[in-house]
Protein backbone atom coordinates (compact mmCIF):
# COMPACT_ATOMS: atom_id res chain seq x y z
CA UNK A 1 0.00 0.00 0.00
CA UNK A 2 2.88 2.16 0.90
CA UNK A 3 4.18 2.17 -2.68
CA UNK A 4 0.86 2.71 -4.26
CA UNK A 5 0.37 5.70 -2.02
CA UNK A 6 3.25 6.89 -3.36
CA UNK A 7 2.82 6.63 -6.44
CA UNK A 8 -0.68 7.93 -6.19
CA UNK A 9 0.52 11.46 -4.77
CA UNK A 10 3.73 12.01 -7.47
CA UNK A 11 0.86 11.76 -10.04
CA UNK A 12 -1.20 13.80 -8.35
CA UNK A 13 1.30 16.60 -7.65
CA UNK A 14 2.63 16.50 -11.48
CA UNK A 15 -1.01 17.19 -12.70
CA UNK A 16 -1.31 19.68 -10.17
CA UNK A 17 1.90 21.07 -11.19
CA UNK A 18 1.78 20.35 -14.78
CA UNK A 19 -1.72 20.44 -15.80
CA UNK A 20 -1.68 20.73 -19.12
CA UNK A 21 -3.69 17.44 -20.08
CA UNK A 22 -5.97 18.36 -17.82
CA UNK A 23 -6.62 21.89 -18.91
CA UNK A 24 -6.94 20.70 -22.39
CA UNK A 25 -9.75 18.51 -21.11
CA UNK A 26 -11.43 20.72 -19.47
CA UNK A 27 -11.21 23.76 -21.48
CA UNK A 28 -12.64 21.58 -24.58
CA UNK A 29 -15.41 20.38 -22.18
CA UNK A 30 -16.25 24.05 -21.43
CA UNK A 31 -15.98 25.31 -25.08
CA UNK A 32 -17.73 22.48 -26.92
CA UNK A 33 -20.66 23.10 -24.48
CA UNK A 34 -20.62 26.56 -25.15
CA UNK A 35 -20.49 26.32 -28.84
CA UNK A 36 -24.08 24.56 -29.29
CA UNK A 37 -26.09 27.57 -28.02
CA UNK A 38 -24.14 29.86 -31.10
CA UNK A 39 -24.68 26.79 -33.32
CA UNK A 40 -28.41 25.65 -32.61
CA UNK A 41 -29.94 28.93 -31.46
CA UNK A 42 -31.20 30.32 -27.74
CA UNK A 43 -34.03 27.90 -27.54
CA UNK A 44 -34.72 27.36 -24.09
CA UNK A 45 -36.55 24.05 -24.93
CA UNK A 46 -34.52 22.68 -27.59
CA UNK A 47 -31.33 23.46 -25.27
CA UNK A 48 -33.41 21.74 -22.29
CA UNK A 49 -34.01 19.02 -24.59
CA UNK A 50 -30.74 17.91 -25.66
CA UNK A 51 -28.44 19.01 -22.65
CA UNK A 52 -28.22 15.81 -20.69
CA UNK A 53 -26.83 14.01 -24.36
CA UNK A 54 -25.04 17.09 -24.73
CA UNK A 55 -23.16 17.07 -21.79
CA UNK A 56 -22.54 13.41 -21.14
CA UNK A 57 -20.88 13.17 -24.91
CA UNK A 58 -19.10 15.31 -24.42
CA UNK A 59 -17.86 14.64 -21.35
CA UNK A 60 -16.91 11.07 -22.84
CA UNK A 61 -14.80 12.82 -25.44
CA UNK A 62 -13.03 15.06 -22.75
CA UNK A 63 -12.00 12.34 -20.93
CA UNK A 64 -10.31 10.72 -23.94
CA UNK A 65 -7.83 13.84 -24.10
CA UNK A 66 -5.79 13.01 -21.46
CA UNK A 67 -6.03 9.16 -21.30
CA UNK A 68 -3.06 8.77 -23.99
CA UNK A 69 -0.23 10.15 -21.73
CA UNK A 70 -1.67 7.99 -18.94
CA UNK A 71 1.18 5.64 -19.12
CA UNK A 72 3.15 7.30 -21.69
CA UNK A 73 5.77 9.03 -20.14
CA UNK A 74 6.76 6.59 -17.98
CA UNK A 75 6.78 4.30 -21.07
CA UNK A 76 9.52 6.84 -22.25
CA UNK A 77 11.53 7.90 -19.10
CA UNK A 78 11.77 4.00 -17.99
CA UNK A 79 9.04 4.77 -15.18
CA UNK A 80 7.20 1.28 -16.57
CA UNK A 81 10.03 -0.48 -15.91
CA UNK A 82 9.96 0.26 -12.01
CA UNK A 83 6.24 -0.36 -11.58
CA UNK A 84 6.80 -3.94 -12.91
CA UNK A 85 9.72 -4.46 -10.50
CA UNK A 86 7.53 -2.22 -7.38
CA UNK A 87 6.83 -4.89 -4.27
CA UNK A 88 2.50 -4.18 -5.05
CA UNK A 89 0.71 -5.74 -7.52
CA UNK A 90 0.78 -3.57 -10.35
CA UNK A 91 -3.06 -3.87 -10.98
CA UNK A 92 -3.25 -1.64 -7.41
CA UNK A 93 -0.19 0.31 -8.85
CA UNK A 94 -2.86 0.95 -11.64
CA UNK A 95 -5.90 1.95 -10.04
CA UNK A 96 -2.91 4.56 -7.85
CA UNK A 97 -2.76 6.10 -11.46
CA UNK A 98 -6.10 6.31 -12.28
CA UNK A 99 -7.06 7.98 -8.96
CA UNK A 100 -5.03 10.66 -9.48
CA UNK A 101 -5.65 11.43 -13.07
CA UNK A 102 -9.65 11.16 -12.07
CA UNK A 103 -8.82 13.94 -9.36
CA UNK A 104 -7.14 16.28 -12.19
CA UNK A 105 -9.44 15.51 -15.11
CA UNK A 106 -12.78 13.90 -14.29
CA UNK A 107 -13.55 16.07 -10.91
CA UNK A 108 -13.17 19.35 -12.44
CA UNK A 109 -15.75 18.28 -15.28
CA UNK A 110 -18.36 17.10 -12.85
CA UNK A 111 -17.50 20.79 -10.51
CA UNK A 112 -18.22 22.43 -13.57
CA UNK A 113 -20.69 20.66 -15.07
CA UNK A 114 -23.94 22.60 -12.98
CA UNK A 115 -22.70 26.09 -14.94
CA UNK A 116 -22.86 24.42 -18.19
CA UNK A 117 -25.77 22.85 -17.91
CA UNK A 118 -27.79 26.10 -16.68
CA UNK A 119 -26.12 27.51 -19.67
CA UNK A 120 -28.45 24.62 -21.63
CA UNK A 121 -31.19 25.25 -19.34
CA UNK A 122 -31.32 21.88 -18.23
CA UNK A 123 -34.04 22.31 -15.04
CA UNK A 124 -32.52 22.27 -11.56
CA UNK A 125 -34.31 19.39 -10.54
CA UNK A 126 -32.20 17.62 -13.25
CA UNK A 127 -28.75 19.31 -12.48
CA UNK A 128 -27.92 17.42 -9.08
CA UNK A 129 -28.91 14.14 -10.95
CA UNK A 130 -26.55 15.09 -13.57
CA UNK A 131 -23.52 14.93 -11.12
CA UNK A 132 -24.45 11.74 -9.41
CA UNK A 133 -24.30 10.16 -12.55
CA UNK A 134 -21.19 12.06 -13.79
CA UNK A 135 -19.62 10.80 -10.31
CA UNK A 136 -20.56 7.25 -11.26
CA UNK A 137 -19.63 7.08 -14.40
CA UNK A 138 -16.84 9.03 -15.22
CA UNK A 139 -14.51 6.50 -12.89
CA UNK A 140 -16.01 3.93 -14.96
CA UNK A 141 -14.52 5.80 -18.57
CA UNK A 142 -11.27 6.42 -17.15
CA UNK A 143 -10.68 2.06 -15.77
CA UNK A 144 -12.21 1.36 -19.64
CA UNK A 145 -9.59 3.66 -20.66
CA UNK A 146 -6.78 3.04 -18.66
CA UNK A 147 -6.93 -1.08 -20.18
CA UNK A 148 -7.38 1.17 -24.08
CA UNK A 149 -4.07 3.36 -22.33
CA UNK A 150 -1.79 0.03 -21.67
CA UNK A 151 -3.25 -1.85 -25.28
CA UNK A 152 -1.83 1.06 -27.19
CA UNK A 153 1.36 2.30 -25.33
CA UNK A 154 3.83 2.17 -28.04
CA UNK A 155 1.84 1.83 -30.80
CA UNK A 156 1.71 4.69 -34.21
CA UNK A 157 -1.02 6.50 -33.91
CA UNK A 158 -1.94 5.42 -30.82
CA UNK A 159 -4.42 8.77 -30.53
CA UNK A 160 -6.27 7.55 -33.17
CA UNK A 161 -6.48 3.69 -32.14
CA UNK A 162 -7.55 4.23 -28.61
CA UNK A 163 -10.94 6.61 -29.46
CA UNK A 164 -11.97 3.36 -31.80
CA UNK A 165 -11.23 0.88 -28.69
CA UNK A 166 -13.06 2.37 -26.51
CA UNK A 167 -16.11 4.21 -28.02
CA UNK A 168 -18.13 1.08 -28.31
CA UNK A 169 -17.21 0.31 -24.63
CA UNK A 170 -18.44 3.51 -23.43
CA UNK A 171 -22.18 3.42 -24.91
CA UNK A 172 -23.57 1.64 -21.86
CA UNK A 173 -22.36 4.06 -19.73
CA UNK A 174 -23.49 7.14 -21.34
CA UNK A 175 -27.03 5.40 -22.47
CA UNK A 176 -27.82 4.93 -18.29
CA UNK A 177 -26.03 8.13 -17.47
CA UNK A 178 -28.39 9.92 -19.86
CA UNK A 179 -31.27 8.04 -18.48
CA UNK A 180 -30.94 9.08 -14.89
CA UNK A 181 -31.02 12.51 -15.95
CA UNK A 182 -34.09 12.31 -17.92
CA UNK A 183 -36.07 9.91 -15.66
CA UNK A 184 -35.25 12.75 -12.96
CA UNK A 185 -36.70 15.29 -14.84
CA UNK A 186 -39.83 13.17 -15.95
CA UNK A 187 -40.32 12.65 -12.26
CA UNK A 188 -39.64 8.94 -12.44
CA UNK A 189 -37.17 6.87 -9.94
CA UNK A 190 -34.09 7.30 -11.43
CA UNK A 191 -32.54 4.29 -9.26
CA UNK A 192 -32.51 1.93 -11.93
CA UNK A 193 -30.19 3.81 -13.96
CA UNK A 194 -28.07 4.74 -10.99
CA UNK A 195 -28.02 1.14 -9.76
CA UNK A 196 -26.60 0.07 -13.67
CA UNK A 197 -24.10 2.95 -12.86
CA UNK A 198 -22.89 1.38 -9.96
CA UNK A 199 -22.87 -2.41 -11.34
CA UNK A 200 -20.87 -1.18 -14.10
CA UNK A 201 -18.24 0.88 -12.38
CA UNK A 202 -18.16 -2.30 -9.89
CA UNK A 203 -17.00 -4.44 -12.74
CA UNK A 204 -15.05 -2.48 -14.31
CA UNK A 205 -13.39 -1.61 -10.68
CA UNK A 206 -12.70 -5.12 -10.38
CA UNK A 207 -11.62 -6.39 -13.83
CA UNK A 208 -10.14 -3.20 -15.56
CA UNK A 209 -6.84 -2.77 -13.56
CA UNK A 210 -5.84 -6.37 -13.90
CA UNK A 211 -6.25 -6.47 -18.02
CA UNK A 212 -4.05 -3.02 -17.76
CA UNK A 213 -1.42 -4.77 -15.97
CA UNK A 214 -1.21 -7.63 -18.60
CA UNK A 215 -1.10 -4.93 -20.79
CA UNK A 216 1.67 -2.98 -19.51
CA UNK A 217 3.85 -6.42 -19.20
CA UNK A 218 3.28 -6.98 -22.49
CA UNK A 219 4.47 -3.34 -23.55
CA UNK A 220 7.64 -3.61 -21.88
CA UNK A 221 8.49 -6.70 -23.08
Amino acid sequence: MSAAWALFRRDLQLGLRQGSDAATALAFFVLAVAMFPFGIGPEPAILARIAAGLLWVIALLASLIALERLFQEDHQDGGLDLLLLAPAPLPLLVLAKLAAHWLVTGLPMILVAPLLAWLLQLPAEGVAMLMLALLLGTPVLALIGAVAAALTLGARRSGLLMPLLVLPLYVPVLIFGVAAVEASLAGLDPAPHLSLLAALLLAAFAVCPWLAGVALRQAAT
